[in-house]
Order: C-alpha cells, then structure tokens, then sequence
C-alpha cells in the first residue's frame, strides 16, 4: 500500500505544478479587455514563469541536493498559494506579470527535486514507470489549469479563479506532505559550495549534456507547434473561433495514456530504440498536420503531443539515473535546457513565418527532431541496470 500512496504523492506534486503554470493561456483576451493591452503585452503572463523556472532550476538542484527531498517540495508547494493569490489581486498588469514570474520561481522546487526523489527512491527498474506516471500527472495538470480557469473566468470573474487556483494549491500541497515519505536514499551535500560543484561536473558528463539539448528539442518543437497551429486553424479555410482554439489542448491527454507505459516500454524496447521510434511517429505526426484537412491536423497533433511527452518522461528519467551524485542540480540543468527551448521555440518560427507559414515551421521543427534523433543515437546507449550510466 505504501509504493502506491507514494507514487500518488509525486503525480500530486506533479500535477499542482503544471495546473498553475499554463493556467492563464485560456484568459488572455480576458486581460487584453480589462488591461488595455496588446496580446503581446498579455502574453508575457506566460513567458514570465517561464523565464524564472530556467533562471531558477539549476540552483534550485543545487539547494535541494543540501536540504533534501521533500522538505523542499512541501515548503514549494505552500509557497506557490502566495504569488497565485497576489496574481488574483494585482491591481494591473505588471503586478500580474510580476507575480507570475514569481510563481516560476518557486515551481522548479516541486517538479525538479519530485525527478531527483524518484530516481533516487525507486529501484532504476521501477523509475522509468514512475517517471511516466509522474509525465501524465503534469500533462493532466497543464490541461486542468487551463479548464478551471476558463471555466471559472466564464461564470465569474478571471480573478476569482486564481483564487479557486490557489485554494486547490493549498490542499494539494498539504496532501503531498501528508502522504509523501522521507526520503531514504538521499546522500545530503556537506554544503552549497559541493553541490554547485556538481553542476559543473554534471557539463562534462557527455550523456548528460546530450539529453539536456534533447530536452532542449522536446518544448522547443511543443512550443513551436501548439503556438503557430493556431495562426493556421484561425484563418482560413479553417477559421476556428478562440474557444475551440483552447479546445486543441485536449490533445496533450493522449500523452497521459502513453506516458505511464514508459516503463514497459523501456523494459521491452530500451531507452534508446523506443525514443528513436517515438521520434519517427513524432515527425510522421507534424507531417499530418500537413494535410489541408481539419481531422487529420487533429490527428497530427495528438499523435505529437503523444510523442512528445513519452520523449519527455523518458528523457527526464535518464537524467536522474545517469547522475551518480547531485541528482538534484542534473535535473534542474535539465529543467533550464528544456525551458529555453520552450522560450526559443516561441520566437525562432516566427522568423520564417511571413515566407514559409506554417510548412516552413514543421520543417524547422522537423530538423530539430532530426538532430534529437542523432543525439539519442550516439549518446543513449542502454548501461545495464546495475551499473552506472554516468
């Protein structure tokens, strides 16, 4: 009984980061009407936490690798409940910018040392699984943000929301530390002096620098794809209306099928064949989108949401068994790669977007596959369990 509360811990914690992360994509045009702002200007209610998880990540590791596991995650998780209720009382926009980025700076406490605490208290056998459960934890997460908050703003107001956003934090949070055992493997650190030291030795670590360009790829082409698709459906032939524009996040749920079966997959495939094969049906699914037909960019998209997060929990698992110390700082390096591949996945297809649209942004993120595919090749080579994979 007791494996399975604590795997219901961690896809907790998992979830009740990724629920206030995206939660405002669904009431930007709420914020344009009351603010008075651009959609660029709105915009940055997003980016801002962004920005702070890959400012924050690596030192994040580096403090829990000093203060342990779980202390870390339940302080993060009730802190998170502050900056949600000030975003549903800024008086105006850079005060919701500003809380926002706040909130990113205490999310990277929860899902970074939640990686960190399985691989280290789960057999490597077993952490794949759990690493894959934890995925489709945050992908439900990400999904519920976006719904509760729509939901909420369309009966009420945007702000009580937040609120209902904040008062959910709160009970999660206390559920976590209620049912979240101590860690038992933990080595802690002597002092923040060590674990930066780690850090460093984390870049020299080929395999780690590998996986943390492939996680680099992973939000890169997730951003890439789910922010441009919607310029391609919003006009025609299409000319979807926003609130179905919002709808095409259900997609990312059929990640959460597939993320739980990593484990099984790894066990049967290896890491290194079922990525390079979930990269294969990741491109075949972007070319879907291809297809001037609303059903198969649909599929298309699922098929890449799909794709992706089983690319992400495996990739995310890799790290915290290929770290032999400072598990901690090796996924918080992971977590700033990733987040400044989201952060660049959002700009760079716009530069080819006037002259090529959105063929011209598939084959930019086709490439960039492409060249994930190439390090999984030459760097991923499957250690036996046993041993080390530094």
């Amino acid at each position: 009984m007791r494996p399975n509360v604590r795997r219901i811990a961690v896809a907790v914690a998992g979830f009740t980061a990724f629920l206030n992360l995206y939660a405002p994509q669904t009431v930007l045009p709420l914020f344009a009407e009351q603010f008075g702002a651009s959609p660029g200007d709105v915009s940055l209610t997003v980016t801002a936490p962004t920005l702070a998880i890959a400012i924050i990540a690596p030192f994040t590791g580096a403090v829990a690798d000093v203060l342990g596991r779980k202390r870390v995650i339940s302080i993060a998780m009730f802190a998170l409940v502050v900056p949600t209720v000030m975003a549903a009382l800024a008086p105006g926009l850079s005060a919701l910018v500003f809380w926002r980025f706040v909130q990113g700076l205490v999310l990277p406490p929860i899902f970074a040392v939640v990686v960190a605490y399985i691989g280290e208290e789960w057999p490597r056998h077993e952490a794949v699984s759990v690493t894959g459960i934890y995925t489709s934890a945050t992908s439900f997460g990400g999904f519920f943000g976006r719904f509760i908050t729509g939901l909420v703003a369309d009966a009420t107001h945007w702000r009580v929301a937040f609120l209902v956003l904040a008062t959910l934090t709160f009970a999660l949070a206390l559920l976590v530390t209620l049912t979240l055992p101590m860690e038992h493997h933990f080595v802690r650190s002597t002092d923040l002096r060590v674990a930066f030291a780690h850090m460093g030795r984390h870049w020299r670590n080929r395999r780690l620098v590998a996986t943390y360009a492939i996680g680099f790829g992973v939000l890169f082409t997730f951003v890439a794809t789910f922010t441009y698709v919607t310029f391609l459906l919003a006009a025609p032939p299409f000319g979807l209306s926003p609130t179905f524009l919002g709808l095409i996040f259900v997609v990312y749920l059929g990640g959460s099928v597939i993320a739980p079966l990593t484990g099984a997959g790894v066990a049967r495939f290896g890491r290194r064949p079922l990525v390079m094969r979930a990269i294969a049906v990741w491109i075949c699914g972007l070319l879907l989108t291809l297809v001037p037909w609303l059903p198969a960019i649909l599929i298309g998209l699922t098929i890449s949401a799909a794709s992706g997060l089983l690319c992400q929990a495996v990739s995310t698992g890799f790290v915290a068994v290929s770290a032999d110390q400072g598990r901690s700082s090796a996924v918080g390096l992971y977590v700033t790669c990733y987040y400044v591949g989201g952060s660049v996945g959002g700009v760079l297809p716009g530069l080819i977007w006037n002259a090529a649209h959105w063929p011209g942004c598939i084959g930019m993120v086709v490439v960039v596959l492409l060249l994930m595919a190439l390090l999984v090749w030459r760097f991923w080579a499957d250690p036996p369990w046993g041993e080390p994979a530094g």
